[in-house]
């Protein structure tokens, strides 16, 4: 039910904006329950691929996915296969490294003026003075603006879902003032060699980065088993 109703959204059979039957028509069009037909309509609304209004011009209408929500759908998916262990942490942070050192070096040869005020902005000038808490926010607004340098939908959409699950772990963990001043210098070398335009440099920093960080989401990993 909820394949068919999608494929019809894909091959724009349902355009964005149409309002679907009723869920009478739809439960006979289909050869299903009411229950069955909800449960579908749930399934398409989590998709992002319709949206449900109530009132005098209530019902469901077709919609376009956001990067947002299909960013958000993949994050809740791909954490509950992490936390089945149908992911392992290696595929995860292989995945990061495909992703993210590549996007290092498209963001230092696409480099504006208005990016890079804006990716010095991510980086707190004095970081220890900061929470744990607020220093990971600054930490996951730095690889998502990196990313959204790149100017590329569906690098965003790969990308985040996957920092996501593995900074969820990681904010878990007690980490001192060590771990996070080399980040922020960490990042700090990664938006210096972008705003240079160099690309290798960009690349080679944001692998140092992430090769840091490995052993720290290895024992955040192990504590969560």
């Amino acid at each position: 039910m909820a394949a068919a109703l999608r494929a019809r959204v894909v091959d724009g059979t349902l355009r964005p904006g149409a309002r679907l039957p009723n869920e009478a028509a739809l439960a006979q069009e289909f050869g299903v329950s009411r229950p069955t037909l909800r449960e579908a309509l749930r399934s398409l609304a989590a998709q992002d691929l319709i949206r449900t209004a109530k009132g005098a011009g209530g019902g469901s209408y077709v919609t376009l996915p956001s990067v947002e929500g299909v960013s958000s759908f993949l994050h809740s998916s791909i954490a509950l296969l992490a936390d089945a262990k149908d992911v392992t942490l290696e595929d995860l942070l292989v995945a990061r490294e495909l992703l993210e050192i590549p996007a290092a070096r498209i963001a230092a040869r696409r480099r504006r003026t208005d990016d890079l005020d804006r990716l010095r902005a991510t980086i707190p000038d004095q970081p220890l003075r900061l929470g744990p808490d607020q220093q990971y926010v600054y930490n996951q607004e730095f690889h998502s603006f990196l990313i959204d340098c790149c100017g590329n939908a569906l690098l965003a959409m790969a990308a985040q879902p996957i920092f996501g699950v593995l900074q969820r772990n990681l904010a878990r963990s007690r980490l001192g003032a060590r771990f996070h001043r080399a980040v922020n210098d960490q990042h700090r070398a990664i938006a210096a060699a972008i705003e240079r335009g160099d690309a290798d440099a960009a690349g080679k920093e944001m692998h140092a980065h992430l090769e840091y960080l490995r052993p720290y989401y290895e024992r955040a990993w192990r504590r969560q088993a």
